[in-house]
């Protein structure tokens, strides 16, 4: 189980140009969208992005030619959100600024930096109440000084909160099925209860979501259903998945019989590591990894030799 199953969901739904599209112009305001040359929009490799933000940003970064100059490129740095972060400006900027720094790099000869707009896909509970804008990081009062504001960076984030649209707004976006159920699993994926709640207004849209295969959207779509629900939904969950067309319901089950199957098995694990450690202490990395590994039936003979063995290595003995 991947620990970060929205970011996971996020950039599988949104890292293709083609199925990112559609959102950016949604969200862009109209003059800049028509200022676009859209088939030209490319995925920037990750490499692009300063390895040291690694770990605190999950950014997807786009970049496009303009109609009116060839030669422009605009770059669209794509961020999702899932909890509030007050200083967001503040960590766009830094990523521009690493951008601007890797393009100055590959060009020293430009003299002009290429503009950098970032969008925001919030699923905050309770929607986006951070700053947005990177002036709102500064004492107002300072903002006050006649002249001031003229002399420091200013730049907004076009948020999509999506915590805030409802399901015919979500419906009414021009995307694709699964970017369309992305949005809807990520608005809701903490309130299992409105989860299920809005399931019913969402089947068309997975009746149409495309072929049944190995890594399909539906497939990833119906393991992060399950890998969010609360556990005490999964029942009302697997009854909601029966109202779907007979195709979909095979899938779907099979995949919640699969997690369930796996979340006990760990559940098992994790009950004769505790065991292990409360009656012989710490386990060495060896031990540890050989628990981890070791398959169910071997689970099953650890679990019973553990009530008589007087080492660790009796109990993990083939």
């Amino acid at each position: 189980m991947t620990p970060r199953p929205h970011d996971a969901l996020f950039k599988s739904a949104f890292e293709d140009p083609e199925a990112v599209a559609p959102l950016l112009r949604e969200l862009l305001p109209a003059p800049i969208r028509d200022a676009v040359a859209w088939e030209t929009l490319a995925h920037e490799p990750g490499s692009f992005v300063d390895p040291e933000l690694a770990d605190h940003h999950n950014d997807l970064l786009f970049s496009a030619r303009l109609r009116a100059a060839t030669s422009d490129l605009l770059f669209f740095l794509l961020e999702h959100q899932s909890t509030g972060d007050p200083a967001m400006p503040l960590r766009s900027l830094a990523l521009q600024q690493r951008i601007w720094d890797r393009a100055r790099k590959e060009d020293p000869s430009g003299t002009r930096l290429p503009a950098i707009i970032t969008v925001l896909v919030s699923h905050v509970p309770g929607g986006w109440t951070a700053p947005r804008a990177f002036e709102e990081l500064f004492d107002p009062a300072v903002l006050e000084i006649p002249g001031l504001d003229a002399l420091i960076p200013r730049f907004s984030l076009l948020v999509e909160d999506l915590d805030r649209l409802s399901n015919a707004n979500l419906l009414a976006r021009s995307l694709a099925p699964f970017q369309q159920l992305t949005l809807w699993l990520l608005r809701d994926s903490r309130d299992s209860p409105r989860l299920l709640r809005n399931f019913d207004a969402w089947i068309p849209v997975l009746e149409r979501a495309g072929p049944i295969r190995d890594g399909s959207p539906l497939r990833v779509l119906f393991v992060y259903m399950f890998r969010v629900i609360d556990p005490r939904y999964r029942d009302q969950l697997r009854a909601k998945l029966r109202k779907l067309s007979p195709r979909l319901q095979e899938v779907a089950m099979s995949i919640a019989d699969l997690l369930h199957d796996e979340g006990f098995a760990k559940g098992r694990i994790t009950t004769l590591r505790r065991l292990l450690v409360f009656k012989f202490g710490a386990l060495d990395a060896a031990s540890d990894a050989r628990l981890q590994a070791a398959p169910p039936e071997a689970i099953d003979r650890y679990l019973e030799r553990v009530l008589t063995e007087n080492s660790v290595a009796g109990v993990l003995a083939d």
